[in-house]
């Protein structure tokens, strides 16, 4: 989608849209004021309302479209809501005036637009039956604002909403299109962008002693990768943040077999993994002053003769040994050598990890959070304050010694497991241990966010893209100078 930003709105436009806050329809005039009596609308955020003009012999095709309060969230939902009204509706081009709208600035505008813009991601590669009037149409908006040509800024907002549509893609394929070499595969153009790559074979992964992330992977014919994604746009020689995703690209459970009914599903237990390269391509897109490292670990988990076994130990990178006691508890296997991996490379000061880990978690939150579980009081709420401002929202849990005796083993130091209460917290426990002295370290369960069954306020059903502007919005308020 193409977004424009001109000073006025074009009178040749037969599509155009008008941006109205809540309570102040009745100032739209006799034709737009009751075309929002007859649709009940209240400029709520989202809301829509519709009507048509005759201008000489034009016709002209006229929107009301909420934008609540006015705040950053109410207009990225206007935005959206503009979008998924004509997307699909033969209109190729919109004219939206916020002249009318009453005192707005710059970053209404901008957020207006990047609604518009995120909720335009669909995925259609697989679909070769689509009716022409399902296809989508809508490819031009054109904002008519006071603020003049935005451009420049709008770049900045542009390459954020790439990074989410690159994230809710990779969530979205099939797992015979993506698995781990094919998720590599897909995040070769971010060199272009200046990120330097750097993958783990399966051979290297062995001499390093990843005994954890080889072990979720030995049931699969898909040879498992870790991919380091490196941005450097600090100061030369600054401690970098490091993102680590899991990325499990599809979960059977492996010999721990999950329920056949919605397992189809599990493609996107890559969710963390996918956050991850998409806050890289946004980060790495819009030249961010930071140094960011972006690291995932690709498996797929499998239930063939070698995979393994419910009651195996495994050595870890770190040399702590686990007993795998439910070969679905899988996610932290990968992500604690990729933890370990991570500090013994980059030497970084503070650690984000991402991961679609615990069924608990969709218990405890729902579709609302995701969980958050940190060491360090300040990491914990810079990134609830980065939440709020991105709407990727957080919700803070506990971590303490007194859970660490659920993951106690009696034949290894650890077991990979606890009982089902605080299900999620012992994994975070379990995570904690991987975690070097001195590094401010958070986890994000984020298993009930990365996949959506109804539409959410810029997104349709589907994947969601969370993430990638939580961590973005981090980085740019507490890493940027």
């Amino acid at each position: 989608m193409d977004i424009q930003f001109v000073a006025q709105i074009d009178v040749s436009a037969d599509v155009v849209a008008f941006p109205v806050r809540k309570g102040e329809a009745e100032a739209l005039g006799a034709l737009l004021g009751a075309a929002a009596a007859q649709a009940r609308f209240d400029g709520s955020a989202g809301s829509i309302a519709e009507t048509a003009a005759l201008d000489g012999e034009q016709a002209k095709r006229l929107l009301l479209v909420g934008i609540g309060e006015g705040s950053e969230h109410d207009l990225e939902r206007g935005g959206a809501a503009l979008t998924a009204k004509l997307q699909t509706s033969g209109a190729t081009e919109v004219h939206v005036d916020f002249a009318g709208t009453g005192p707005s600035d710059a970053d209404d505008v901008l957020a207006f637009a990047m609604g518009a813009r995120l909720r335009n991601w669909r995925l259609d590669t697989y679909r070769t039956r689509l009716a022409d009037k399902a296809k989508p149409s809508l490819n031009t908006v054109i904002i008519a604002s006071p603020h003049g040509d935005l451009s420049a800024r709008w770049a900045a907002n542009e390459a954020i909403a790439e990074g989410v549509a690159f994230t809710q893609t990779l969530v979205a394929e099939p797992p015979n299109i993506l698995y781990p070499e094919s998720f590599v595969e897909r995040c070769q153009h971010l060199a272009d962008l200046g990120v330097e790559l750097e993958v783990l074979d399966e051979r290297q992964m062995k001499a390093l002693g990843m005994g954890a992330l080889l072990g979720v992977a030995q049931g699969s014919t898909r040879p498992p990768r870790l991919l380091a994604m490196r941005w450097n746009g600090g100061n030369p020689g600054d401690a970098p943040v490091v993102f680590i995703g899991k990325g499990v690209t599809f979960d059977t459970g492996g010999i721990s077999l999950k329920p056949g009914p919605g397992m189809d599903m599990m493609k996107w237990d890559m969710g963390g993994a996918g956050a991850v390269a998409g806050a890289m391509k946004a980060i790495a897109g819009r030249k961010a002053k930071a140094n960011v490292v972006g690291v995932v670990g690709l498996v797929e988990n499998m239930p063939d003769g070698n995979a393994m076994r419910p009651g195996d130990i495994v050595t870890t990178m770190s040399g702590q040994t686990v007993e795998v006691l439910n070969t679905d508890a899988e996610g932290r296997l990968v992500l604690c050598d990729a933890i370990s991996w991570a500090q013994k490379t980059y030497a970084p000061r503070v650690i984000v990890d991402l991961a679609t880990l615990t069924g608990a978690m969709v218990i405890s939150l729902g579709h609302e959070y995701a969980g958050l579980f940190a060491n360090d009081d300040t990491l914990a709420a810079d990134l609830i304050a980065a939440g709020e401002a991105s709407n990727n929202k957080l919700w803070r849990f506990p971590l303490s010694p007194a859970y660490d005796k659920l993951i106690d083993s009696p034949i290894a130091d650890m077991k990979n497991i606890g009982p089902r209460e605080g299900g999620s917290i012992t994994a975070a426990q379990f995570l904690k241990r991987f975690v070097d002295e001195g590094v401010a370290w958070a986890h994000l369960d984020i298993a009930g966010m990365a996949w959506a069954d109804k539409d959410g306020p810029v997104y349709a059903k589907g994947a969601t893209g969370y993430g990638v502007r939580l961590l973005d919005r981090y980085i740019a308020a507490k890493h940027e100078g």
